[in-house]
């Protein structure tokens, strides 16, 4: 079995990234669990793929693990493209995900809703301790509504409308959010590629 470290803190996105990748014969570990809980990565990258690279290499360097990463983020058109690589921190220092909700909000203030096109964006990168890379890269289309709604999910999911449902992801629930997310979708993606590589 492979042991395979991911390169996140965020409770969240390891809990989607094992769900998705639990058929694979995989030990899957999370950061603290390979005494990298102090590490911090500097994501200076410019694209979610350099960021996703990069924090897949460091973390397979101290750890000689298959490594993978996500950067992920979520781009509104009527703001050019903002909060992008930028969606965690977006609200600047001490950033939550409540103060990054409400900036977004107070940006889309007058913004109708024709024009709250919106698009999460998910890329993941694993390496292998053989210098094999693979960046896969997921998205899902919606819009951002003019209120918080629903209770599940993180980030932007209060905001973020599935048109197919008419709801926000964090109205949908986890089980149908993981079916058809960013992450999801790029997952899908990788899963076929480890299915070669593994």
């Amino acid at each position: 079995m492979n042991n395979i470290v991911i390169a996140s803190k965020n409770k969240h996105k390891l809990e989607e990234i094992k769900e998705i990748l639990k058929d694979f014969p995989l030990a899957i570990k999370a950061m603290d669990e390979v005494g990298l809980e102090q590490l911090e990565i500097i994501e200076d990258g410019e694209t979610f793929e350099e960021n996703a690279m990069k924090k897949a290499e460091e973390v397979m360097k101290k750890t000689g693990a298959i490594s993978i990463a996500d950067d992920s983020g979520l781009e509104v058109e009527a703001i050019n493209n903002k909060p992008g690589i930028y969606s965690a921190r977006f609200s600047g220092e001490g950033a939550t995900d409540d103060k990054n909700n409400k900036k977004l909000l107070d940006m889309l203030k007058d913004i109708p809703v024709e024009k709250r096109k919106a698009r999460f964006v998910s890329v993941i990168s694993v390496v292998f301790p053989d210098g094999r890379k693979i960046s896969v890269r997921g998205e899902c289309e919606g819009s951002i509504g003019f209120e918080e709604k629903g209770y599940n999910g993180f980030g932007y999911d209060p905001l973020f409308i599935v048109p197919k449902y008419n709801k926000t992801f964090a109205e949908l629930g986890p089980e149908l959010k993981n079916k058809m997310s960013h992450r999801a979708k790029a997952l899908e993606k990788l899963k076929e590629k480890l299915t070669y590589l593994l």
